[in-house]
């Protein structure tokens, strides 16, 4: 049997040869290599987060959204990436019409609701920052790790009871005589559940409200006052503490975060309004949902990359893990910061005073890079330098008053169907 006399769903009757083609390189080419790198990107970004030196509030949030981004991506594969292969190559048709209809009705509501968590993820991480940033003496009891959980938990229970009516939207229908030899499955809307008012209550205008005007408009408010605050530390930030410029470190980061999540949703946010008011004149915009698809899925991969870039702490980690300390990020070799905080191991400078022989304390500096260097056996104390007597000077006297040893001190969018 050829490939023209197969049997064929009706929504893949007619379909020009160009649609065939866009599909195939927006979905079947970009969408399939950007999710393999995102699932990637993902996982990495789960392992440095979750270590131990790494442990705080915000962290656990981004291991909430790095895990939802990584459902959603894997559910986009599926639906949209490998489906995308048989219209235009003939290839896995055996998935296309007979695996992916049986996934539908479960990857399609388990992808909204990845989504949906991953919007309101962003937006808890954002209320987190600004939290942090522009009122800083509260964060302590309202930034913890211990809430950041129930936050990822609370959104988890929100995004499963707003999208549960969509795992009844869509039925899988045979086609096809088993007599003749073949039998294809074929996804379709079940029109007794979603009727007219359905479509336009919760559908359009619901999802437009829940998914795009609150959590944009909350976005676009927390983040001026963080750009504002932001920039107000910078003028000082010679003046900020070593914890004051981490967290302008990190917050900025989580600008950038956020900027890219605006950019990728900006999109979807218009088809969906053209949706809602254009109606039957929208299904002329079908390679703008295909489009939008591939934004929702390169917003869901790019967070790793972001975290190497903009946030040195997850790139000083991430070195160590996988580069066993061999590697260290340039500039950060030596600094205080880079010791303390991440390996819990002593600050980059010891500091020794000794006594000189003016009878004052004088401080020098060593470094802590000498190692190998022979100890002394007689006594675990630092050696104490006296002053050689004069002739003239009692010697037992001197050794008499000598001071005792000195002191050594050392310093962490939406889914188009």
């Amino acid at each position: 049997m050829n490939r023209s006399t197969l049997l064929e769903c009706d929504t893949d009757m007619g379909v020009p040869d160009s649609d065939k083609l866009f599909r195939f390189v927006v979905h079947g080419i970009l969408l399939n290599a950007i999710g393999a790198g995102g699932l990637l990107g993902n996982a990495l970004s789960v392992l440095v987060l979750s270590r131990p030196q790494m442990r705080s509030s915000i962290n656990c949030l981004l291991v909430g959204l790095a895990a939802c981004d990584t459902v959603l991506i894997f559910t986009s594969v599926l639906l949209f990436g490998l489906t995308a292969i048989y219209p235009y190559t003939g290839a896995l048709r055996y998935y296309y019409y007979h695996i992916c209809p049986h996934l539908t009705p479960y990857a399609y509501p388990l992808a909204n609701v990845a989504q949906t968590m991953s919007v309101y993820l962003t937006l808890i991480v954002t209320v987190e920052r600004w939290v942090a940033v522009c009122h800083p003496f509260r964060a302590k009891a309202l930034c913890t790790s211990s809430r950041a959980r129930w936050y990822v938990l609370g959104t988890a229970i929100f995004a499963f009871a707003y999208n549960a009516p969509k795992f009844f939207e869509a039925e899988v229908v045979p086609e096809g005589d088993p007599e003749a030899g073949e039998v294809i499955y074929c996804v379709q809307a079940d029109m007794n559940f979603r009727t007219d008012k359905y479509v336009i209550v919760y559908i359009h205008w619901m999802y437009l409200v829940v998914m795009y005007i609150v959590p944009f408009s909350a976005l676009a408010a927390l983040n001026a006052c963080i750009v504002r605050q932001v920039h107000r530390a910078q003028a000082e930030r010679a003046r900020l503490s070593r914890v004051q410029r981490r967290e302008l470190g990190l917050a900025t980061m989580l600008l950038v975060v956020v900027l890219v999540f605006f950019l990728c949703n900006l999109l979807p946010l218009v088809t969906n309004a053209f949706e809602v008011f254009l109606g039957d004149a929208f299904d002329n915009l079908d390679p703008l949902v295909k489009t939008t698809n591939l934004l929702v899925t390169i917003n869901s991969s790019v967070n790793f990359v972001i975290y190497v870039i903009f946030g040195e702490k997850f790139k000083r980690v991430f070195l160590k893990i996988f580069c066993a300390g061999r590697v260290r990020p340039r500039g950060l070799r030596d600094s205080p910061e880079h010791t303390r905080d991440d390996s819990f191991a002593s600050c980059g400078e010891r500091m020794s005073l000794r006594l000189a022989r003016n009878g004052t304390l004088r401080r020098s500096e060593m470094r802590s890079t000498r190692i190998n260097r022979p100890r002394r056996a007689a006594s675990p104390a630092p050696t104490v330098y006296y002053p050689a007597p004069t002739p003239s000077t009692d010697v037992s006297l001197a050794s008499s008053d000598a001071p005792p040893s000195a002191v050594r001190w050392n310093g962490n969018s939406r889914l188009h169907f």
